[in-house]
Parts: C-alpha cells; structure tokens; sequence
C-alpha cells in the first residue's frame, strides 16, 4: 500500500504518514489502534513488544 493510500485509510496527509514512518512525528493512539485493526493485529506487534500477531483474548 502507498503512503497516499495509507494516509487515506488514516485521515491525514500522505507528508504527516510519512513523518510517523520516518519516526520524526509520533503516531497518536487512536491512529495507532486503527492501523492495528486494519491489519487486523494488536499494536503490541505493531510497536515490536511481541511476535504474536494474533490480538489478545478479550
């Protein structure tokens, strides 16, 4: 996926995504969540605190 289509997906500028994937801006949480969802996987795995792609037990 584009950084445009991302953005998109996200609701912000292709400039702003490409910020948080450079680490020069910190993605806020709601974004982060949602990119989780998309992906469908916990931000714990996004983050790189766990392996585990799969979500938690609720």
């Amino acid at each position: 996926m584009s950084q445009t289509e991302m953005a998109k997906l996200l609701g912000c500028s292709q400039q702003t995504y490409s910020r948080y994937e450079s680490h020069t801006t910190e993605m806020p949480l709601e974004l982060l969540i949602r990119l989780a969802e998309y992906y469908d996987t916990s931000t714990d795995y996004l983050l790189g605190i766990t392996t585990q792609k799969e979500h938690y037990p609720k």
